[in-house]
């Protein structure tokens, strides 16, 4: 109920913001830390290659109150995953490689949405099962088919979205017979990481590009049943924005394959670990790709 509460909330005061003016671009994000970093990362691009005024509008929240916020014309751009694209959005079987996803995804955005979708940015943030280092290192466990035989013994944590999605936590503990010592704990993705260090839960779904992975002796199991999809970072935008502004098209193509996976993991870091200013980090970041 307050789930539901939260997102009408949310929805209704995106919906009352007017429609973003002609003469700026308005980018929102996720409300966690790599998708504050990836959407300051394309308001820069923007700024530094168009010249046009770029609005932030961040934390809004999940893919639904972004996808929502995108149709209606209340942001222009915002930066998504692939996997998650297929899976929340369309509603469709997360399967086929890591190009089929996309074209999949790139087609039927334009068809269904009249949104375009841009270049892969270079990593994969697929979801990841993590434990502790030190329980994987005494148990000797390195997949999630192995890390099953403990599970009943064990405390889980996930975020909000994680349970509800259809490539989340219902079809995760179904391929792999999963089953915990309690019902599963659900927070924010920001607190995940540390609840598990701090032994207050035993497993937990992040991020694969989680800075915070080596520096806690965190250890990611192997996805061994190949459950989850490709989740490659792509750039959604307004069909309606690129024809009005051209030049944002090539500044958001400068950045395909700009990002590896080792890249998302350091400016993760950067932000969470290090507790540096975001705009800073990007705007280091850009100028070491020579962007």
């Amino acid at each position: 109920m307050m789930r539901t509460i939260f997102i009408i909330v949310a929805l209704t005061v995106l919906l009352s913001c007017g429609p973003p003016r002609e003469n700026r671009i308005v980018i929102g994000s996720k409300n966690f830390t790599e998708q504050l970093i990836l959407g300051e990362l394309i308001a820069q691009q923007i700024e530094n290659k168009t010249g046009l005024p770029v609005e932030r509008r961040f934390y809004l929240a999940g893919s639904y109150i972004c996808h929502q916020a995108i149709l209606g014309g209340r942001i222009d751009i915002y930066p998504e995953y692939t996997g998650t694209a297929l899976t929340a959005i369309l509603k469709q079987k997360p399967e086929g490689s890591r190009e089929q996803v996309y074209l999949q995804v790139k087609n039927e955005y334009a068809n269904r949405f009249a949104l375009a979708v841009g270049p892969p940015l270079g990593f994969n943030d697929t979801f990841a099962i993590e434990i502790r280092g030190e329980d994987a290192r005494h148990l000797g466990l390195k997949t999630i088919s192995q890390a099953a035989r403990y599970t009943p013994q064990w405390r889980a944590g996930f975020g909000y979205e994680f349970m509800e999605r259809p490539d989340g936590y219902q079809g995760l503990v179904a391929t792999y017979g999963l089953r915990f010592a309690a019902p599963p704990r659900i927070m924010d993705l920001g607190l995940l990481t540390r609840a598990l260090k701090d032994k207050q839960v035993d497993l937990i779904a992040g991020n694969a590009t989680d800075g915070l992975i080596p520096a806690l002796d965190l250890f990611v199991l192997e996805d061994d049943r190949h459950y989850f999809p490709p989740y490659e970072s792509v750039p959604i935008i307004r069909q309606q924005t690129l024809a009005r502004h051209p030049g944002v098209k090539q500044a958001l193509d400068d950045l395909a394959g700009k990002i590896s996976d080792d890249d998302m993991r350091q400016l993760n870091y950067a932000v969470d670990g290090q507790k540096r200013d975001v705009k800073e980090v990007v705007q280091e970041f850009l100028k070491r790709k020579g962007l």
